[in-house]
Parts: C-alpha cells; structure tokens; sequence
C-alpha cells in the first residue's frame, strides 16, 4: 500500500512570455520496492487502457536498468490488455549487441515475453554500432511519432536520466527543448564503469511529448540527489532538472 504522497511546487518560467508558473512534483513514497513496483504497474496499465479505449492503440516509453523491472513483468502479465494495440520504445539503450547483457531492448523484450503481440522498438542495431543505431533509432522514431501514454525514468547519483549523463558531449543539443530531433548519440564522459559503453538516448523534447511522466527512485542518496536537482538552476550538471523544470508535473515514485 502506498504510504503518502507529497506535492512539491517549482516556479518554472514561460519561455515564450518570460511569465513564471508553478509546476508540480508529486512525490509517492512506499514501503518498500515491492509495492512501489506494484503501484507504478498499475499506473501503467492504466495509461494502457485509457489510451486503448479512446485511441485504439497506445505507447510506452520505458527506462531500463533494474529498479522498473518488477514492474514491468507485472504489467505484462496482465491478460485484459490487448497487447497487439501496445507499442513501447526505450528511453535510451548501451551501443551493444542486442545478445549483450547490457542491452535495455533485450531486458525489455524478456521482461514482455508473456505480453503477446507487443511491439518493442530497438534504438540500436543488432551489432551495437554507434553511428548506425543513431540512423536506426531516428527512423524507429519518426515511425512511432505520437505523444507517449506514459514516460518512465530512472535517475543515477549524478542526476543522470535516461542516457542523459552530465557533462557528455552532445548533452546541450539532447536538451534542447524545441529540438526537432528524437534521439542522440551520448558518450558518458567519464564512462560508468558498470556499462562503459556510448549511449543512443531520448532527447528532452521527445521525452517531454507525453500523457504522463513517472520517475522511479529508490534509497536515500539518489533521494537527496533529486533534492538537488529540485533546487538546481543547470540542467547540463543536473540533467533530471530538465525534466522537473519543464513545466510539466512529474510523479515521484520513491522507496527505501
């Protein structure tokens, strides 16, 4: 059950009339990862069904690493979604072979293997090479053009999302937020020794064209570190931050 859930408010200033307006970020906190697994699945599956009622298809973006995963396979053990109407995208992926297990398409695929007939779209090609699975994931794209039923988003200790890493060459133009671009090339700089490998990741503005936004986080130092971020002015130090500061409500699933 989810303990309580907390609105914060950011003053967020209007580009095109310099005016400023709040945005919210709603903070739920549970127990334990077990029910906030539990509660993000069911916002997904609701986002599905909303989105299958009233436009007879739907679309996900989902992050990868290994917090959303129990998610996720809840999700797609639902048998009342018509998964052949429900496509889904990463947020970002590792330039490795789709057998590799650092890929996030291959994670995904497994985590959906009892979700018949859906469609999960790769940003890499099946050898990992960087500058092809750039090409191919902006074609994916341009196919899988309408707003996402929900985003979701990891954050690392660095206040990285997605594959938006601070500090990575490349970042400034991945956060533009009226860039006409979907995906981009990332090279961590320094490369995370868990998976030193270059990025394809979501921009900003594509990740932003959505229904909903859910960002999962979990213990207390990346809880502190999205405090931070709250309160940071840049985005190319604090990459979460534009997303916060985007004008857009952001629900916080957090746990211990």
């Amino acid at each position: 059950m989810q303990a309580y859930a907390q609105l914060h408010t950011l003053p967020v200033r209007n580009v095109r009339d310099s005016r400023e307006r709040t945005m919210a970020v709603i903070e739920h906190v549970y127990e334990d990862a077990g029910v906030l697994a539990e509660a993000v699945a069911t916002r997904l599956r609701e986002a599905c069904a909303n989105a299958l009622s009233h436009r007879g298809h739907a679309l996900l973006c989902l992050a990868g690493g290994r917090t959303p995963f129990p998610a996720y396979r809840q999700l797609a053990a639902d048998a009342r979604i018509d998964w052949e109407d429900v496509a889904i995208v990463p947020g970002d992926d590792r330039c490795v072979p789709w057998d590799h297990a650092a890929s996030n398409v291959a994670s995904l695929r497994t985590a959906f293997a009892e979700a018949a007939g859906v469609r999960i779209g790769a940003l890499t090609t099946p050898d990992g090479d960087p500058g092809a699975s750039l090409q191919h994931a902006r074609t994916m794209l341009s196919r899988h053009a309408d707003t996402f039923d929900a985003v979701v988003l990891g954050m690392g200790e660095d206040a990285h999302t997605a594959s938006l890493f601070p500090g990575a060459r490349g970042l400034s133009a991945a956060l533009a937020p009226a860039s006409r671009e979907d995906a981009f090339l990332i090279h961590p700089d320094p490369l995370p020794p868990e998976a030193p490998y270059p990025r394809i990741t979501l921009g900003l503005a594509r990740l932003l064209r959505t229904r909903a936004i859910h960002l999962i986080v979990t213990g207390q130092r990346k809880r502190e570190v999205l405090r931070e971020a709250m309160a940071a002015s840049d985005p190319l130090r604090h990459p979460i931050a534009a997303v916060l500061r985007a004008g857009r409500d952001v629900h916080v699933h957090w746990s211990p």
